[in-house]
């Protein structure tokens, strides 16, 4: 765009010219549903390096049930087979520490039929369990992008935002639609989840897409700090990899 001199008053044809794309601007907003014109209530991206959770090369850092989480092609993986089915939930834990208010980013990759997820905010249960909320995520993507809780199922959809009261109801409003959301889900690829925790609220991205945000004001459940965890599901063969796992501690 070439700047005008201020001293040189606009033409007739550059109002009528401006007039119209405002026209064509607000005759195309008023077909969109009300949540695709809200703005992104996410922050931005915090800035600095944060703390690398996984060293690419071991399991150090990290502790997991025996014989399930190994280190493959630099990511951490967990793998069901015929011949090994997992029977029972286990979970891969960071033991650096249980952080509250933070922004972790981690890259996942999953087999078509897997089921796994990122605890955070939680508690370690025996045999290698967990309690707590988890970013959740399946290979054919149906779950991507949907807040889990083991007191409470699936308490945040893809396209959601929800506002858990002081006495445990739910407020949901649409802030995009879940297929739509879906589409920059990569299955049988590299993908990565951002994971914002401040206060009451927790906001999903997946490869830079907002996909749901709730925020827990019932403090009987609401978690405000625990561990990061790697899960494996039981059910058919699958595989779960996970790598660059960033941790950015918020103030």
């Amino acid at each position: 765009m070439h700047p005008q001199s201020p001293n040189v008053a606009p033409t007739r044809r550059q109002f009528t010219r401006g007039g119209a794309v405002a026209a064509g601007i607000l005759a195309l907003t008023s077909f969109l549903p009300p949540w695709a014109l809200a703005a992104d209530p996410t922050p931005a991206p915090v800035a600095g390096k944060g703390t690398s959770l996984f060293n690419g090369k071991d399991l150090s850092g990290w502790e997991g049930a025996p014989g399930w989480w190994t280190v493959e092609d630099g990511a951490l993986t967990a793998q069901s087979t015929p011949e090994k089915p997992c029977t029972e939930c286990n979970y891969l834990v960071w033991k650096g520490g249980k952080p509250a208010d933070f922004e972790l980013t981690c890259d996942f990759k999953l087999s078509a039929s897997a089921n796994s997820g990122v605890q955070i905010r939680s508690e370690t249960r025996p045999n290698w369990d967990t309690y707590g909320y988890q970013a959740d995520m399946t290979g054919d993507g149906g779950l991507v992008g949907f807040v889990y809780h083991h007191a409470r199922g699936l308490i945040g959809a893809r396209g959601e935002k929800v506002t858990i009261t002081a006495d445990g109801k739910k407020e949901v409003e649409k802030i995009g639609d879940a297929a739509e959301l879906l589409k920059s889900y990569k299955p049988e690829a590299w993908n990565t989840y951002r994971i914002i925790c401040r206060g009451p609220d927790i906001t999903l991205h997946v490869n830079g897409v907002l996909m749901c945000q709730i925020t827990d004001h019932d403090a009987s459940t609401a978690g405000k700090g625990g561990i990061i965890a790697l899960q494996m599901h039981p059910g058919p063969p699958m595989k779960v990899q996970f790598k660059n796992i960033n941790l950015k501690e918020l103030k």
